[in-house]
């Protein structure tokens, strides 16, 4: 464990440690960073405390068990939801949990219902807490930390890439372009390094639903009355977009990642997001130990995004038809019908040996960090992509919606490491009887991403790079690590200053 960070002034010698909030959106891909932050800044001698609600704590039950046994001053924080009258049902805590696109918006406008508890806990700490670290879908919190007087910085969960590309869609009226132009009208991306066009179809931003402008409005103007960002990605990544970023923000941006890196054994890594999952990683790295080095697809579309019957045929058929070794997740509700858990013991038992599928969650970093994963069909949440480059493994791309249509654009563009699955318009969460990508597709990019030739072997080099980039990044005197101890250093003498 590293040293508490050292304070330079007498006064700061004699203040307590910076106390973080953490406040990250109920879903799993900004629930995991966030936490993996706080164990971070809790292991950096900071006292860290991650608020969400109860469904989610005790997923994270494991994660908050191994800091106490480490001695970490990490600790989750419950706050009631749903709200009463909220259409909800009790157990709609996550992202993961709601039943269709309908649910979707409720569950959506009434996180702000969190506000209240939020602030009777703020309120009651003493001294109150340095900083306040919210999602950047969580502007409820902004009131909050104005109201009290505390400092805020905003997380926001995708690239750089993309947070530029968005703020400056923002600044530039581009958003309003879009829609009010046709489905087939190419709009250019102004102030960003590297040319970047969006249609309609792959719109970029969160929250662009008509239905939804209202809480995207209040997100946007949270962000610019926050004090600064803080970002899971690392600068030897995306060091021209960070610094393009920061311009046009207006702020500091800590760039602090990749944070999947700071799970560094066994048990931290197979239980990361959700403590039930621990228990499937000793079957699937026995799996795994039977597969040669690098020839395994790992096939995932992480914890939101269900396929349609129809589609999941499509994966299955398309993964047995290239002849590839593969690990697929398949969620417990895709999986739920009759018919779909006769097809898929069928696909099973065709590709005895070859294939396992996986229903529910999985380790995802425990699979990527196996040597015998050579690639990853992946929805391109960025999460997923840090955790890949983290690992030095390629990826096929296949983006369904919000910040994902870019992220793609980067690592198959710009940073060279993935083939495109060929997915051209999003989808919503919840589809009935969509084929977005068939069978041939599925195929033709997974041969391409785990085969042979000058172009696949380039996309290896280049994200093998990527990762031993990545860990240095994250090592004491790695850029990461550097701008962690700024990040608590400063609110350490944010302290000082205010004992003056």
């Amino acid at each position: 464990m590293a040293p508490a960070v050292a304070t330079t002034t007498a006064s700061a010698s004699t203040l307590p440690p910076p106390h973080f909030v953490l406040v990250p959106f109920v879903a799993q891909g900004h629930i995991i960073p966030l936490v993996d932050l706080a164990r971070l800044l809790a292991e950096r001698g900071a006292r860290a405390s991650v608020v969400t609600t109860p469904l989610n704590a005790a997923r994270l039950r494991g994660v908050a068990d191994q800091a106490a046994r480490a001695g970490l001053p990490l600790e989750l924080v419950e706050l009631p939801f749903p709200p009463p009258g909220c259409d909800l049902p009790d157990d709609c805590q996550n992202a993961d949990m709601v039943a269709d696109n309908y649910q979707f918006l409720h569950f959506f406008f009434a996180l702000p219902e969190l506000a209240g508890p939020f602030e009777a806990y703020v309120r009651a700490l003493s001294p109150r807490p340095s900083c306040i670290i919210a999602d950047w879908l969580n502007p409820w919190t902004a009131g909050v930390a104005t109201s009290l007087g505390i400092p805020r910085l905003f997380f926001h969960g995708p690239s750089c890439f993309f947070s530029l590309c968005d703020l400056q869609a923002a600044n530039h009226g581009l958003h309003e372009r879009i829609a009010a132009g046709g489905d087939e009208d190419r709009h250019a991306v102004p102030g960003v390094p590297v040319p970047v066009t969006v249609t309609k179809a792959t719109a970029l931003g969160f929250l662009i639903h008509p239905a939804t402008e209202a809480l995207r409005d209040e997100a946007m103007a949270a962000m610019r009355t926050a004090d600064g960002a803080v970002v899971n990605t690392f600068l030897d990544l995306e060091a021209q977009f960070v610094a393009c970023y920061e311009a046009a923000l207006g702020k500091p941006v800590w760039v602090v990642g990749p944070l999947s890196l700071g799970n560094r054994d066994a048990e931290t890594t197979a239980s990361r997001g959700n403590t039930a999952a621990a228990g499937r990683r000793e079957a699937i790295a026995a799996w795994l130990d039977g597969q040669p080095p690098g020839s395994v697809v790992f096939v995932s579309f992480g914890s939101v995004a269900r396929k349609s019957p129809r589609q999941l045929r499509e994966v299955g058929h398309g993964l047995e038809d290239s002849g590839r070794p593969f690990i697929w997740v398949v969620k417990e509700a895709e999986a739920a019908a009759p018919e779909v858990q006769e097809w898929l013991e069928a696909l099973e038992a065709r590709t005895a040996g070859r294939g396992l599928v996986v229903r529910g969650w999985a380790p995802q970093l425990a699979v990527l960090s196996h040597r015998a994963v050579g690639g990853f069909v992946t929805h391109c949440g960025w999460n997923s992509l840090m955790e890949a480059m983290a690992h030095g493994v390629p990826v096929a791309t296949w983006p369904h919606f919000e910040d994902q249509f870019l992220n793609e654009r980067l690592v198959v563009d710009v940073l060279g490491v993935g083939v495109p699955v060929g997915a051209t318009a999003p989808v919503m969460i919840f589809e009935e009887d969509a084929v977005a990508v068939p069978r041939e597709g599925v195929a033709r990019a997974v041969s391409a991403l785990m085969g042979g030739g000058a172009e696949a072997d380039e996309r290896r080099r280049k994200v093998r790079e990527y990762g031993e980039k990545a860990r240095r990044a994250m090592e004491e005197g790695g850029s990461s690590y550097e701008n962690l101890t700024r990040l608590i250093q400063s609110f350490v003498q944010s302290e000082a200053k205010a004992q003056e």
